[in-house]
């Protein structure tokens, strides 16, 4: 009888983590995620509300423009229509920026200082937004949630509301957080997202070399690197990288 029940929640577990594998936008990667979209962008909106009642929001000024202008470019060609675009200038020195579920992109003054053009500028947003399209915040959940063990994977594969993981959500974009942006992740992702960033730019049409430049940018005069590169693997090797994207990219 017992193994039979261990038969049973094995095979449910399999069944739910089936069910639960999605694909990423541009790079086909599959995931494992228990949160389904409708309860990412639900927590994005609350958290993004939150995070900017909490923040000294710049509008009407060129820069904060700019930051529009810029991402609604890209947001046309993530083509994405369930999501509500919104893109804010805050005030803090930080050179940083962030995009919680949805399309709630937040850049940070701070980052001004080492994005010296649009197309650079663009690097950053497409960057963040790369990581939502990517669902790499979710994907990042489900990771915790299996470290917590498999009941709270049971439960939000079926259907547990929001609220219970507010908490959760937070701690994995790093929301109420001193500096205000998410946590680390993994390489793979942030390769992945600056993958798909350059994608972006390039149907937006941006100069994708300049994203060159903007890392160069971000890695002088910093060995420990900014609250940005803390979290992001090193400029050298995603330069690297970046190339080898690039030189993939149809010539036009």
């Amino acid at each position: 009888m017992n193994l039979i029940k261990k038969l049973t929640i094995t095979l449910t577990i399999l069944l739910i983590i089936v069910g639960c594998t999605h694909k990423t936008p541009y790079t086909n990667r599959s995931q494992m995620i228990f949160m389904s979209p409708k309860e990412e962008l639900a927590l994005g909106e609350k958290s993004y509300k939150e995070s900017l009642s909490q923040s000294k929001v710049i509008t009407e000024t060129k820069d904060a423009n700019r930051i529009k202008n810029i991402g609604s470019r890209i947001a046309k060609v993530a083509n994405r229509s369930d999501f509500q675009w919104e893109f804010n200038l805050v005030e803090n020195d930080a050179e940083n920026a962030f995009c919680l579920p949805g399309g709630k992109v937040v850049v940070y003054t701070g980052i001004l200082k080492v994005a010296h053009n649009d197309d650079q500028l663009a690097t950053v947003i497409s960057h963040e937004i790369a990581h939502a399209l990517a669902r790499h915040g979710a994907e990042r959940m489900s990771s915790s949630m299996v470290q917590q063990g498999l009941q709270i994977v049971g439960n939000i594969a079926l259907g547990a509301t929001a609220p219970q993981y507010q908490n959760l959500f937070n701690q994995t974009y790093g929301i109420g957080s001193q500096v205000g942006v998410m946590l680390p992740y993994g390489r793979m992702q942030e390769s992945e997202a600056d993958e798909i960033g350059i994608y972006l730019m390039s149907q937006a049409g941006y100069n994708v070399h300049e994203a060159l430049k903007f890392w160069e940018n971000m890695s002088e005069g910093k060995k420990e690197g900014s609250d940005f590169l803390s979290t992001h693997p090193s400029s050298t090797n995603r330069i690297k990288d970046l190339e080898k994207v690039i030189s993939k990219l149809p010539r036009s």
